[in-house]
């Protein structure tokens, strides 16, 4: 199995038909589901389902289903159109994983992007923490050409 950074298919066509909001202050609720090594997630991946999700091996810092991430209005950068994310954080967390899916919770599950993490990432009593790129035109998660 393997994890692959992609902008899921599905969602392509769904922004095209208005199935998506990002809009900080009164948009969806978007989700980040973090995923082991033996996860199969990629472009073809259109919604969040549990298989393969992380658990803790202490503690309770992370629920199946993942957290919210906070969504910062989309922009454009030059042509390019760009959405961020506030930076996520698991603390006292103790739990290894490969990738992550983020997923419109609003709007049945459906799968916006997967992002590999390009190798298993361990945390053991400490916080795990995603950051995410600057919303340019060449670095932002989502970004429509």
């Amino acid at each position: 199995m393997t994890i692959a950074s992609a902008v899921c298919n599905s969602f392509k066509q769904q922004i095209l038909v208005g199935t998506h909001d990002f809009t900080a202050t009164s948009g969806d609720d978007f989700k980040l589901a973090l995923y082991t090594s033996s996860a199969s997630l990629g472009a073809g991946t259109t919604a969040y389902a549990s298989t393969n999700e992380i658990s803790n091996t202490a503690g309770s810092a992370y629920s199946a289903g993942g957290k919210i991430i906070v969504s910062v209005t989309p922009a454009l950068d030059g042509s390019v159109a760009v959405c961020d994310f506030a930076d996520i954080s698991f603390t006292s967390a103790s739990f290894t994983a490969n990738g992550c899916l983020i997923y419109n919770d609003s709007q049945a599950d459906k799968a916006v992007c997967t992002v590999a993490f390009g190798g298993d990432k361990t945390v053991s009593s400490g916080t795990f923490t995603i950051q995410f790129p600057a919303a340019g035109a060449s670095t932002a998660i989502v970004r429509i050409a």
